[in-house]
């Protein structure tokens, strides 16, 4: 009798720790839930790498409890879903398209917290559209090049009358950003001023490469003298410890400059200015700092800006807007009148 009795007290003693432990379990589970209960979604076209973006949209919901749907599109297919209003709350993208949208309509105004301390060259002055950051091209110097060599270029024309100096670029067919250069210089020089610049500047080029990290590893590993660089590839390889340093073009350079602007009817237009201003801040920029990605914060109030070595170019004053077409056509003439005129590298 006494057997039966303690099974009986030890049965009830496991039934009680089952039941304890599925009540905490619940209990937990429906904490967790709570924790990550959204207050809302907004979605976000974008042409920026899927990597530049990720970060973002996770920290941005970590912290406000929004979940950001980022769409990554190419530029022929974020201009044919912005004929179809009311989809999406906003776009981050190439100040480029950013001012080709807001002319055809695709953008309300909005007006920034952060907003005002952003220069009037990287915003729009009818408020459709804010930049966020950018990325100037920078000469990029290898330092035992520089222990050697007393005078260095301080700019295009001095670039191109540069004698005996290993020059790497990425080639201008391989990456918008590298042919972003290009045009930029023919809008600030002119065509025919470009083009003779590219040709004094030819002889030198070691290799035209397919990606845009290529030519500052080179340079960093010395086998270029000097690359022609987007600056965030060069911080980036500094920060990994090669020996390089960064000159800034003195006559001015070009820049790739990203933003946001509020499409019309956005269906969350409201968390979507939201999300924009948070763009702005420490919060969001830092986040980039980061995992890498060194880009100049278009807001210079901010600890990201103040962190960056390198953060006050002075960049180009003409926009360098020319249609699809336009754009092939110059890059059809510099092919045939530079990067084939000789023999090729």
């Amino acid at each position: 009798m006494r057997r039966y009795t303690v099974l009986l007290v030890v049965s009830f003693v496991i039934m009680l720790l089952v039941i304890t432990g599925t009540m905490y379990i619940s209990g937990t589970g429906s904490d967790r839930d709570s924790g990550r209960k959204l207050l809302g979604e907004i979605t976000v076209y974008t042409t920026l790498p899927t990597e530049n973006v990720t970060y973002l949209a996770e920290e941005y919901e970590k912290l406000h409890k929004i979940q950001v749907n980022f769409v990554p599109l190419s530029e022929q297919e974020l201009e044919q879903r912005l004929r179809e209003p009311g989809k999406a709350d906003m776009v981050l993208a190439d100040s480029r398209l950013l001012r080709r949208a807001a002319g055809q309509g695709w953008l309300v105004p909005y007006v920034s917290e952060h907003s005002d301390a952003v220069a009037g060259n990287l915003k729009d002055a009818g408020d459709f559209w804010i930049g966020t950051w950018y990325d100037p091209v920078v000469f990029c110097i290898n330092r035992d090049y520089m222990q050697r060599n007393a005078r260095l270029p301080l700019g295009w024309r001095d670039l191109s009358e540069a004698k005996g100096m290993r020059i790497g670029i990425t080639d201008f067919l391989a990456a918008d950003s590298s042919a972003n250069l290009y045009f930029f210089l023919i809008a600030q020089f002119g065509e025919q001023g470009t083009l003779d610049l590219l040709k004094k500047i030819h002889p030198n080029v070691v290799q035209y490469a397919k990606y845009l990290s290529t030519p500052v590893r080179m340079a960093g590993m010395g086998e270029v003298d000097l690359t022609v660089a987007v600056q965030s590839e060069v911080l980036r390889y500094i920060d990994d410890g090669y020996p390089l340093k960064i000159i800034q073009p003195e006559e001015g350079t070009a820049y790739t400059l990203i933003g946001t602007g509020i499409l019309l009817h956005a269906p969350h237009g409201e968390q979507a200015r939201k999300f924009a201003d948070w763009l702005l801040t420490d919060e969001a920029l830092l986040v980039l700092q980061s995992n890498k990605f060194y880009f100049v914060p278009a807001n210079p109030a901010t600890l990201a800006y103040k962190r960056l070595a390198v953060r006050n170019p002075v960049l180009f004053n003409q926009l360098a807007d020319f249609p699809k077409e336009k754009r092939q056509e110059l890059l059809d003439r510099w092919v045939k009148q530079v990067r084939l005129a000789s023999d090729s590298n």
